[in-house]
């Protein structure tokens, strides 16, 4: 029997139209599975049902796989390709597997010979970087920083040195949207003033505002942010005469 696909289903990442990020092949795969791997089921459904999925909802195959999946289910989770069936992985927003979950799936996936499919759709981390102005090629996504401080303060400190060295690279990562207001405002305070520091807020959605300054030209701009899933970056002096 052949075996099935593991196909990597992105997900728009901000409101919108389908077709303004998802190209039709990757809609017309979502269209075509009946298996389906979700990080949260009920925003899976309402991404299939976006979609405009031929099939009543509900008959679809939905595993809820969370934030951190469980190893001990991987194995199980792919048992409908093993039988000849096609699979979908689909996170919340973006792409599975790159800072959300999926890796692991795919990982197990390519253990059992399971041909793994990635389709094209956007990914926040690669937008942002794009339209950053920073090093594109040397970078690093350093996923959530520390809340309570002093880490919080050490974290940065650490993260602009690593930019800024002979071998540095542009450090991007995220912050929940209700604190991206006092991310900026910690990163303005803690780099030096020729750091460049990145917002890239509600990227492809109808808010959508990307800003690169130093940190001492961000002390003339409002710091207040929209709570909308922001990207942030920065790149320490050395590195951002280079990029």
């Amino acid at each position: 029997m052949n075996k099935g696909k593991l196909f990597m289903l992105p997900v728009p990442i901000a409101d919108g139209g389908l077709n303004d990020t998802l190209p039709e092949h990757t809609i017309q795969t979502a269209r075509e599975l009946k298996f389906f791997l979700g990080e949260n089921a009920k925003s899976a459904r309402a991404f299939l049902k976006f979609c405009g999925h031929p099939s009543p909802i509900a008959s679809l195959s939905i595993e809820e796989i969370g934030h951190r999946p469980d190893s001990a289910k991987v194995r199980g989770w792919l048992k409908p390709a093993l039988e000849g069936n096609d699979i979908g992985i689909v996170s919340e927003a973006g792409c599975p597997g790159v800072a959300d979950p999926g890796a692991q799936i795919a990982a197990e996936a390519h253990k059992l010979g399971i041909r793994v499919v990635p389709l094209v759709g956007p990914s926040s981390i690669l937008l942002a970087l794009m339209a950053s102005g920073m090093d594109g090629q040397h970078f690093r996504f350093c996923g959530y920083l520390p809340i309570k401080e002093p880490a919080r303060t050490n974290a940065i400190k650490d993260l602009e040195r690593k930019s800024a060295s002979s071998e540095g690279e542009t450090q991007l990562f995220i912050e929940t949207p209700y604190r991206n207001s006092g991310m900026l405002a910690d990163l303005v305070k803690n780099c030096a003033p020729t750091t460049l520091i990145l917002a890239a807020t509600d990227i492809s959605g109808p808010e959508e505002r990307i800003r690169t300054f130093s940190a001492a030209d961000w002390k003339k701009q409002d710091l207040s942010l929209p709570k909308l899933p922001t990207v942030f970056g920065i790149l320490g002096a050395k590195r951002a005469r280079r990029a």
